[in-house]
C-alpha cells in the first residue's frame, strides 16, 4: 500500500493547539507518516517526544532558509542553512529535505540563474552526502500558487537534476502544481521516475482534497506506483472538513 504522510501545516490543525497535538491526531487517525514545513519556528523538543510517544515517522521538512537558489550570492548563506537543515532532518529521522528554487530574478538571465541553482545544489549534494538525507527541488505552478517562481516545469527540474548527476539530489513531484501546468505525469516522468523522492497530492481547482476537484489523482498515483515508485506520498491540502474521517475519505479517494 501507499505510504501516506499528513502535512500537518494544513491536517489536523485546531485553532490555537500545540503543533505536537497535530501528530497525535494524525496518529488516532491511523496515518503512520507526518510532514511539516520550516522547523526554525517549531519546538523541535516536543515534536521529538511526541513521535517517540506515537512511533509516527517524519517523511518530509523544509531546507532552511527558503531564499533565491537562482541568485548565487545567497549559496554560502543557503549551505550553512542545509548543513543545520540536515542535522534537523537526521534528529528527527527525515530522509528527505524540501527546497524550492526560488523567484526568477529579472536582473539575471534564465541561463545564470539556472547555473546559479545547478552549481548550487552540486555544492549542497557535498553536505548532503553519508547524512542519508536527501535534497528534492520542487517545481511550482505559477498561475495560480507562485507567480513569478523560476521552476514551473517538471521537465525542466529534471533536467536540472541530471545536470546535478547527484543522488543526493532529487525531484519532489506535486500533482497539484504539475497538473495546473497542464502537465501530464505519464509524460514528464517517463523513463525518469527514478530522480523522484517524494510525492505530494491536492486536487483542483482549490488545493483541496483529493475528491473534491478534476484532477485524475489516483490514476496518476497508479502509473507512479506501477512503475516503481516506492516512496510517500503528501497529503499536502487545504481540507474543506476537518477530523479523521475526512482525512480517511481523502485517502479513499486516491484509491
Amino acid at each position: 500500500m501507499p505510504r501516506y504522510s499528513a502535512c500537518i501545516e494544513w491536517l489536523f490543525a485546531e485553532e490555537g493547539d500545540r503543533f505536537p497535538d497535530r501528530i497525535r491526531r494524525a496518529h488516532a487517525a491511523g496515518l503512520t507518516a507526518i510532514e511539516f514545513w520550516r522547523w526554525s519556528d517549531k519546538d523541535l523538543d516536543a515534536i521529538e517526544a511526541t513521535l517517540k510517544e506515537t512511533g509516527l515517522a517524519v517523511t518530509s521538512l523544509v531546507a532552511e532558509p527558503m531564499i533565491a537558489l537562482t541568485d548565487a550570492a545567497n549559496r554560502q548563506a543557503w549551505l550553512k542553512g542545509l548543513a543545520e537543515s540536515v542535522t534537523v532532518a537526521r534528529r528527527l529521522g527525515a530522509p528527505v529535505l524540501i527546497a524550492q528554487a526560488g523567484d526568477d530574478l529579472p536582473a539575471l538571465s534564465r541561463q545564470e540563474q539556472r547555473r546559479a541553482l545547478t552549481e548550487t545544489l552540486k555544492a549542497g549534494a557535498d553536505i548532503l552526502a553519508g547524512s542519508g538525507v536527501r535534497l528534492g527541488v520542487e517545481p511550482l505552478n505559477i498561475r495560480i500558487d507562485h507567480v513569478g517562481y523560476f521552476l514551473d516545469s517538471t521537465r525542466e527540474g529534471l533536467d536540472i537534476i541530471d545536470d546535478v548527476a547527484r543522488p543526493e539530489i532529487g525531484i519532489v513531484y506535486d500533482i497539484y502544481h504539475s497538473a495546473v501546468m497542464d502537465e501530464r505525469t505519464e509524460d514528464v516522468l517517463d523513463g525518469r521516475l527514478d530522480r523522484i523522492i517524494h510525492v505530494h497530492v491536492a486536487d483542483h481547482p482549490g488545493r483541496n482534497e483529493p475528491g473534491s476537484g478534476e484532477i485524475d489523482l489516483a490514476h496518476r498515483l497508479d502509473w507512479i506506483f506501477a512503475n516503481d515508485y516506492d516512496g510517500a506520498v503528501g497529503l499536502e491540502y487545504r481540507p474543506t472538513r476537518p477530523g479523521a474521517d475526512a482525512v480517511r475519505g481523502a485517502i479513499a479517494a486516491l484509491g
